[in-house]
């Protein structure tokens, strides 16, 4: 599967498509009202910071608890709760006079219970589309992901201008009700991909299993921290540039979408196993800048021309899957996103905590360094030791072992 027309042409990947797009710009929109709600009453970079990306260090709790749901739950049925859920929390948070420590609360509380999320959703798109077509489906959500956050931060930003934070925070939580709806009433029934019961036992038993092979452990390292920290600098924006965050954001999700359309689409299978490392570095070098406190003209260039390289979580997610069985790619992927947004929220607090003793810029610019000294540091170990496109790669324990998937220009 190579062209867009396939993939929409592959059943229920549209009403899929259409549910993620709209729970996307749900999100955008809620996460800056609330971060620009947190500023205004508090002035502190620290918090909203953390009121941005706060809930994705409750996803550690939840990885550690509740991940096992990711495949032992109907898929349907798990993402339409979730999405309602969010829409009642976003409620909560747009009521008056509600005070921070319960906003923070009902955050974390919501992160927690969304961290299978991102394992029933991706693992979900393994069953929609055939398993060659990850990648591409994977790229186009990415894309679409952007270009919706593109247009949340950009309406978003208005939004807030013209309906106030609260009133932006109930618009998020309508948004997130038609994503439920659009899931329940689009898509087929599925049963649960693996047998048994979640439970926090069989949530640390198998991650266990996925961290156990030194080659994935790897590639949940790349995926995390250096991502990690870099969405540290961008939880800033709001503190950097107060009046222009929402343009910051939009030029953010400009240039993941540059990325991961011509990764997703155009970049052969010999050329992406050669652009990991490189994807990684750019993602984070371009923040350095900060440390100048360029006016907003350069920090959009920057921003842009940063963001091209969350590409890289494309080519990580491709090899993850041809690491991990099938009947564990649930859990694998809501692994690696609850991974992924815990270090987020870590690094927001790392930069929120820089930029309270100093300035934005500056931890913008630290986090920026320390994301480009962890690509360096895990390099070595993701070196591809197959000895070219055509090699093997590691199975599942992590032993040498035929692809999961075959091994041409197309697919890796």
């Amino acid at each position: 599967m190579r062209t867009y027309r396939e993939l929409f042409r592959t059943p229920e990947f549209t009403p899929f498509f259409a549910a993620v797009s709209v729970q996307t710009a749900a999100q955008t929109a809620t996460g800056l009202a609330l971060g620009t709600l947190v500023y205004t009453r508090t002035g502190s970079p620290l918090l909203s910071a953390l009121a941005m990306f706060g809930p994705s260090l409750a996803q550690v709790a939840g990885a550690l608890t509740l991940l096992s749901a990711a495949d032992r739950l109907p898929p349907r049925a798990a993402l339409t709760g979730l999405a309602l859920l969010s829409a009642g929390a976003a409620c909560v948070q747009a009521a008056p006079g509600l005070p921070l420590w319960a906003a923070f609360a009902v955050l974390l509380v919501v992160g927690a219970a969304s961290s299978p999320g991102g394992g029933v959703r991706y693992g979900l798109l393994n069953e929609v589309v055939p398993r060659e077509g990850f990648l591409i489906g994977r790229s186009v959500l990415n894309m679409t992901g952007g270009a919706m956050q593109i247009c949340g931060f950009a309406v978003g930003g208005l939004l807030v201008t013209v309906f106030s934070a609260r009133g932006t925070l109930l618009i998020g939580a309508g948004l997130y009700v038609v994503a439920a709806a659009v899931t329940r009433f689009g898509l087929t029934a599925r049963p649960p991909r693996a047998t048994g019961r979640p439970s926090v036992r069989e949530t640390r038993r198998t991650n266990a299993l996925l961290w156990s092979s030194t080659p994935r452990r790897y590639v949940f390292l790349a995926l995390w921290v250096p991502n990690g920290l870099v969405v540290g600098a961008e939880s800033l924006y709001v503190a950097y540039a107060p009046g222009h965050a929402g343009l910051l954001f939009a030029g953010g999700a400009l240039g993941m979408l540059a990325g991961d359309t011509l990764v997703g689409r155009f970049v052969t299978a010999r050329w992406r196993a050669r652009l990991g490392s490189p994807l990684r570095l750019l993602l984070a070098a371009p923040y350095l800048l900060f440390a100048l406190r360029p006016e907003l003209p350069l920090a959009l260039a920057a921003v842009v021309l940063a963001s091209v390289g969350f590409a890289a979580s494309l080519l990580l997610q491709e090899r993850l899957m041809a690491l991990t069985p099938q009947e564990l790619s649930g859990q694998a992927l809501g692994l690696s996103s609850s991974g992924m947004l815990a270090m987020q929220g870590v690094g927001a607090a790392v930069a929120g905590g820089i930029a309270q003793l100093t300035s934005p810029g500056t931890g913008m610019a630290a986090v920026a360094g320390l994301s480009v000294a962890v690509t360096l540091a895990l390099a070595p170990g993701l070196r591809d030791r197959s000895g070219g496109v055509g090699g093997r790669l590691p199975v599942a324990d992590g032993s040498p072992g035929a692809s999961r998937t075959p091994r041409t220009e197309e697919t890796t």
